[in-house]
């Protein structure tokens, strides 16, 4: 057992779990930080993708002993129910869920890379960035028009008025 370091969300924590543990089971079992699914286990679908040091990655290959003071973001962090971030509600509105299990890793990988554009993508650079993720259940169609529409808000409140 180890005592490990680093910041989620915003907010310091630390955590004692072996090494070994991976970052997936501490934010869920130790952190009640439910958001980030495990589907796969392998980081092949992507349910479990969170922001490591800004990075998109796959919680469940990322062990605890590799978050000494980095900084971490869930889909919890990136904005609730009751404050939605531009993704999260272009999600909603564009209906691009289904059974949601592989949503909030859709929103984290989605956030990332709208964090790094500064224009509205195009279908191929969408499937692109969010190549990584896997869904059962939508065809993916809805989830490439969520990004678009929120990359059009988000260009929207960049705008000088």
């Amino acid at each position: 057992m180890k005592t490990f370091h680093f910041k989620v969300n915003g907010e310091e924590v630390s955590v004692t779990c072996p090494p070994t543990k991976t970052l997936l089971d501490v934010l869920r079992d130790q952190l009640d930080l439910t958001g980030s699914k495990e589907c796969c286990g392998k980081g092949e679908c992507g349910s479990c993708t969170i922001l490591l040091g800004g990075d998109s990655v796959c919680s469940c290959l990322v062990l605890a002993g590799q978050t000494e003071n980095v900084s971490i973001t869930t889909v919890e962090g990136i904005g609730l129910t009751t404050k939605m971030d531009v993704v999260q509600q272009a999600f909603s509105d564009e209906g691009a869920t289904q059974c949601g299990y592989c949503t909030p890793g859709f929103i984290v990988t989605a956030r990332s890379f709208l964090n790094s554009i500064d224009y509205i993508p195009t279908d191929d650079e969408v499937k692109t960035a969010l190549g990584g993720n896997l869904c059962r259940c939508t065809g993916y169609t809805k989830i490439i028009k969520a990004v678009q529409t929120a990359a059009q808000i988000q260009q929207a409140e960049k705008a000088p008025s």
